[in-house]
């Protein structure tokens, strides 16, 4: 909770390395690589009963809210939306849990926000419940765009704010952990883009890219695999001399060069 008493607007970085985003149409959340819209921007509302409580608004005054309708049915997961409720309630309300440096969002009920990945219509979605497999799908990175000089007190007190956005053009004030100055540009990472093939081997529908900063073809694999929700998958790049697949084995190319590469399901005969 203490990450949020000097915030008074804030952007959440997923896992998949995305911010949450209210639509343009006022009712619907999403995630995007893009962080700098509007729509990235959540202010941070406290509740004057339950001190571990927040509320997340949005640019076009709606609240997030975790409703009860599934976002598949059938599937596990309910739907995150916007919402502007005649009175506030349970369904606006969120629990921060510090998890090292990033942090859950728990509703009253039990559940986490989660920010999800794979294939559509899951890419890019927003539910809450409580994950079995991919825990890390509903851990946060906070990032301050607008901030407190002073903790927030209750309706009898007064609270003196500072807007940072136009010194800092929502360049963030990261609460995770950052990046060391002295690194280099190595651990910028990549850019993967991949494509998923089917069982009998030939390129289907599914795509989509997302930022590497593994080292290893095995750090590929574990990304892809919670990137698709697949399990046991092989990693495989394009031939274009004979048209054929052949699965990467040994070291991924230097220099972070882009790759573009083809996930190959356990099932698959091709």
């Amino acid at each position: 909770m203490e990450y949020f008493q000097r915030a008074k607007a804030v952007r959440l970085r997923s896992h998949h390395r995305k911010y949450l985003l209210a639509d343009d149409d006022g009712e619907h959340v999403s995630q995007d690589r893009q962080g700098t819209f509007k729509n990235a921007r959540w202010k941070v509302e406290f509740d004057d009963k339950y001190a571990n409580v927040i509320r997340l608004k949005s640019c076009f005054g709606s609240y997030l809210t975790a409703s009860e309708d599934p976002h598949i049915l059938g599937v596990t997961g309910q739907k995150v939306i916007q919402s502007v409720p005649r009175k506030i309630d349970s369904s606006v309300e969120w629990e921060p849990i510090l998890e090292v440096s990033k942090v859950r969002l728990k509703t009253r009920y039990g559940n986490y926000l989660r920010a999800n990945g794979g294939v559509p219509p899951w890419r890019n979605s927003i539910t809450h419940d409580i994950p079995h497999r991919h825990r890390n799908w509903i851990l946060w990175d906070v990032e301050i765009v607008e901030i407190r000089l002073r903790p927030p007190r209750r309706k009898s007190d007064s609270a003196m704010d500072v807007d940072l956005d136009s010194s800092f053009h929502l360049t963030s004030v990261p609460i995770s952990v950052g990046k060391d100055p002295n690194s280099g540009a190595s651990n910028e990472g990549r850019m993967i883009y991949y494509k998923l093939a089917d069982d009998e081997g030939e390129i289907c529908d599914g795509e989509g890219s997302f930022l590497f900063k593994g080292n290893t073809v095995e750090d590929l694999a574990q990304n892809l695999e919670e990137e698709t929700e697949m399990e046991n998958i092989t990693v495989c790049s394009f031939n274009p001399l004979n048209g054929r697949l052949y699965p990467l084995r040994l070291a991924l190319p230097p220099n972070n060069t882009t790759l573009n590469i083809i996930v190959v399901p356990a099932t698959s005969k091709g």
